[in-house]
């Protein structure tokens, strides 16, 4: 078993708290010394008591759903001896009521775009494996109830 922690800091200050006029700015820190401005989602709570510039916990579930298929899908990719020059990813995510009338990011679909080189480049069924088995292996996805979909933009490979 493994823990993680995170510490989340937020402080009224003058603010009107009882009014409902405070801010949703907070800071996340992390254990490595990373700190995250972080607030509600202007799309939740509007400006100026949100920050559209600082991180909200929805982007922050779908980039840890982002984040954890792309590392598994590159420890698969370089087990198989592919070499990958690049990897980015548009993720969305779909905030709307689910199933049971609560309101729920249902869909998040990653797009990743992935930039081979080398002697040995994948074919798309061995890059849609490789998806496949990064997805199966996500500790993220194997946690949530979120429906998670792998969309991939072929992009060609730079053969040495």
């Amino acid at each position: 078993m493994t823990q993680y922690c995170a510490d989340i800091l937020w402080l009224r200050g003058e603010q009107d708290f009882i009014g409902n006029q405070y801010s949703r700015k907070h800071l996340l820190r992390f254990d490595g010394g990373l700190e995250i401005p972080s607030s509600s989602s202007p799309h939740v709570v509007p400006i100026p008591m949100s920050d559209a510039s600082a991180l909200d916990p929805e982007e922050a579930f779908i980039a840890s759903i982002a984040s954890c298929h792309m590392l598994w899908f590159l420890s698969i990719a370089a087990k198989n001896k592919f070499c990958i020059d690049r990897y980015f990813d548009a993720a969305i995510g779909l905030m709307e009521k689910n199933a049971e009338g609560k309101i729920a990011i249902t869909v998040v679909t990653l797009r990743p775009e992935i930039i081979f080189s080398g002697k040995y480049t994948p074919n798309p069924e061995q890059i849609d494996k490789m998806h496949h088995q990064a997805h199966a292996n996500c500790f993220i996805a194997n946690s949530v109830k979120t429906e998670i979909r792998c969309e991939p933009v072929y992009i060609a490979a730079i053969i040495y």
